[in-house]
């Protein structure tokens, strides 16, 4: 009687959830409006913190520039209490210049020296006192602190604190910055040297220099060449797909065959000649050999095992990959999704970088132990760059997960139109269309879920960073784990949101009940997603490594036959990390539209069956295989295997009924 009744719960669960049709494509409705307006007040806060540090003065220190007596170049300053060089007109120097501008405290990420409002920096370096006093009288412009005139710097015995360091360097204003910068990068041969830990000689680092401005234009050819590589790529990977899984295939059975052989070989040969050579260490060598030989043993075999049960759910693989070449052909702007997305997130992180600079010199002039002036912000208010952190990793996951959701309009608008000439004329603006006016909360919500697991790994990462060799092994382990979780989860709750928003798409539901349903359709069809994330995920890996090898063979050929610089190392590996990131750019939205595809034949597959009034939307390669499928279940008995499982349709029972 229990059994009977969890079976009858089961059933009526499956019946209330198969009443529901979806309806691809009918009905538009706005989803989440509760969350859009939370992301819209969250968004008016990050306004406020911009607003608030223009009006407080920092935007004005940031582009004009200040002294280290709290005064602002260029203008007229207040007395600040306490500061004995502040509150000076300083209308007529309008360029910050430091006085040891080499000196760079790489802790504290700051210049530690005295900073002074000058009218002109030096555009040619000065190698003794009496030339810093040569500039001051030639230029008008003072190097040495306020309170020593021009006529003293030879003379007066303080000009040894209170006059830059010599030789100074040659230096340029920095555009927009009003910042005297040293123009030779040796100034900054430390700071190099402690990002790049191989260089251990400042002359290498100038020969790398070196050969990258000599070979910009090769780096920028390379970079062109990678990215039609990838674009050509995005449009034959269809047609060599079959040619890549069976090249896998064979690779993996050689592979593991060969490596088990070699194992069992090995154990013969050490087994024959340790008769003759009775040690403890040839008989611990021996039983190692034997429990490598067994386990690669075990291995091969389960792998030949899961291979022979996914080989049909790889045939599906192909077919959607054949698909996804075909979306591309019919809405070719898909290929330049990357690029917008790209240039919103650059807009985006130039305005947050901008305002976080405005938040570092916002507040109120405070004297510090030095005898100079720093700005710090006191009360609730100093906690709002946390407030701006929040906002960085929200709205760049929002900008992120609004690529998906238009990529998922698009798709779905292809498989989900019968007669493909029928289609609109640009798929991709009528998502993005539909996206701005129903489904921004969802968007909204999604992001900011990813927001709190990202939170959380990211202060685990600061901490990890902080206690790095103070910690005990215990503490680093646990860090560790908690990190590789947190990350772990991420990753999940992105696939699983990138498919919410396909479920969102087709059927215009809210973010919960799309991201349940799409949680269904994956469950109901986990060796396929098994399929498609390995084979499919190893297909697009090797595409990014032809598409890098591609380009840095021909870099090496290119770099080769130029003379002008001795090292191109460095040329070679930034034409290869760009290509890569152009390769996983473009190759990343393939598989975004080979998820929404499956998604998509999945839902066809369960609520269609092919017959009258129930007819698939799929295209023709997966009507193959649907076909194929479904001879292959005959022939094994109709329905009795998991294959049969996945492709009967579900909907079967709501119609009866």
């Amino acid at each position: 009687m229990s059994r009977q009744s969890v079976f009858n719960l089961v059933s009526l669960f499956s019946h209330k959830s198969s009443k529901r049709e979806w309806k691809p494509l009918e009905d538009h409705s706005c989803t989440d409006v509760p969350w859009l307006l939370l992301f819209i007040v969250f968004c008016i806060g990050m306004g406020f913190i911009c607003g608030f540090s223009i009006a407080t003065g920092a935007a004005a220190r940031l582009l004009s520039g200040y002294d280290s007596y709290g005064n602002i170049c260029g203008q007229k300053n207040v007395k600040v209490e306490g500061i004995v060089n502040s509150g000076l007109d300083l209308t007529h120097k309008k360029y910050v210049f430091f006085l040891d501008p080499c000196n760079i405290d790489l802790v504290h990420q700051k210049i530690k020296s005295i900073a002074l409002c000058v009218s002109a920096c030096p555009r040619k370096e000065l190698k003794t006192l009496a030339d810093i006093q040569k500039f001051a009288e030639t230029n008008g412009s003072t190097l040495c602190s306020y309170e020593l005139q021009p006529s003293e710097y030879t003379t007066d015995p303080r000009a040894a604190k209170l006059c830059p360091k010599y030789p100074v360097p040659e230096s340029a204003p920095i555009p927009f910055f009003h910042r005297c910068a040293p123009v030779n990068i040796s100034c900054y041969a430390k700071f190099a040297e402690a990002l790049i830990t191989f260089v251990s000689d400042s002359s290498v680092l100038h020969r790398l220099i070196s050969g990258v401005m000599t070979s910009k234009e090769i780096i920028m050819g390379l970079c062109l060449l990678s990215l039609v590589l990838s674009m050509i790529l995005m449009v034959i990977i269809r047609y060599i797909s079959r040619v890549l899984v069976w090249i896998l295939t064979i690779l993996v059975i050689l592979g593991s065959l060969g490596g088990t052989g070699v194992l069992w070989w090995l154990y013969a040969k050490q087994r024959i000649s340790a008769g003759a050579l009775e040690t403890q260490i040839a008989k611990d060598n021996l039983q190692a050999l034997l429990i490598y030989a067994i386990a690669a043993t075990v291995f091969t075999v389960i792998l030949f095992l899961i291979m022979l049960v996914m080989r049909k759910r790889v045939a599906l693989t192909i077919a959607l990959f054949h698909v996804a070449g075909k979306v591309f052909i019919h809405l070719p702007l898909l290929v330049f999704q990357p690029f917008w997305t790209f240039f919103v997130l650059i807009l985006f992180w130039t305005y947050w970088i901008t305002v976080l600079l405005f938040l570092g010199t916002t507040g109120s002039p405070v004297p510090n132990e030095e005898g100079f002036v720093e700005f710090r912000m006191a009360g609730p208010l100093k906690y709002m760059w946390w407030y701006h952190v929040v906002g960085l990793i929200w709205i760049s996951e929002f900008i992120l997960a609004c690529q998906q959701m238009t990529v998922a309009g698009a798709v779905v608008t292809y498989y989900f139109t019968r007669e493909k000439r029928n289609l609109p004329f640009t798929p991709i603006l009528a998502s993005v269309n539909r996206l701005v006016c129903y489904h921004l909360g969802t968007v909204a919500k999604g992001s900011f879920i990813i927001t709190l697991v990202k939170i959380p790994r990211m202060i685990l990462m600061y901490i990890h960073t902080q206690l790095k060799g103070k910690e005990n092994a215990c503490a680093r382990c646990m860090l560790k784990a908690c990190i590789c979780c947190l990350w772990c989860l991420e990753k999940c709750l992105t696939y699983l949101n990138q498919n919410a928003y396909t479920a969102t798409a087709i059927n215009s539901t809210n973010f919960c009940t799309s991201a349940k349903d799409a949680f269904v359709i994956l469950v109901e069809n986990a060796l396929r997603v098994a399929a498609i994330n390995t084979v499919g995920d190893f297909m697009l890996f090797l595409g990014k490594v032809l598409i890098v090898c591609s380009t840095g063979l021909a870099g090496i050929m290119l770099l080769n036959y130029q003379r002008d610089y001795t090292i191109w190392v460095l040329p070679l590996i930034i034409v290869c990390l760009f290509a890569f990131l152009v390769a996983h750019c473009f190759l990343s939205i393939y598989e975004m539209v080979v998820d929404v595809l499956f998604l998509c034949f999945a839902i066809d597959t369960k609520y269609n069956d092919g017959s009258p009034g129930r007819e698939f939307y799929m295209d023709k390669v997966l009507m193959e295989f649907v076909e194929n499928s479904r001879k292959s279940m005959k022939e094994a008995g109709r329905g009795g295997g998991a294959e049969g499982r996945e492709l009967k349709p579900m909907a079967s029972g709501a119609s009866s009924s």
